[in-house]
């Protein structure tokens, strides 16, 4: 099983591939391969976003009780 990367290292492998694509010279199916994986890693980092979203919330939402 492998282990799912941090943000940053799903970004940066996101913007390699992107890279690859938008270079074009790639054969059908290795464009498929690569065009999935960065759908795969856009997933994770929507998943890390969306957590680091709800902690900042939670934070939020505790600081402005310790306030009242």
């Amino acid at each position: 099983m492998t282990e799912t990367p941090g943000y940053e290292q799903a970004r940066d492998e996101l913007a390699q591939v992107v890279a690859k694509l938008e270079a074009g010279g790639l054969s059908l199916e290795d464009s498929l391969t690569l065009w999935e994986r960065g759908e795969s890693l856009a997933k994770i980092c929507d998943r890390h976003l969306a957590g680091a979203r709800e902690r900042v919330e939670t934070a939020l939402a505790a600081a402005e009780a310790e306030d009242r």
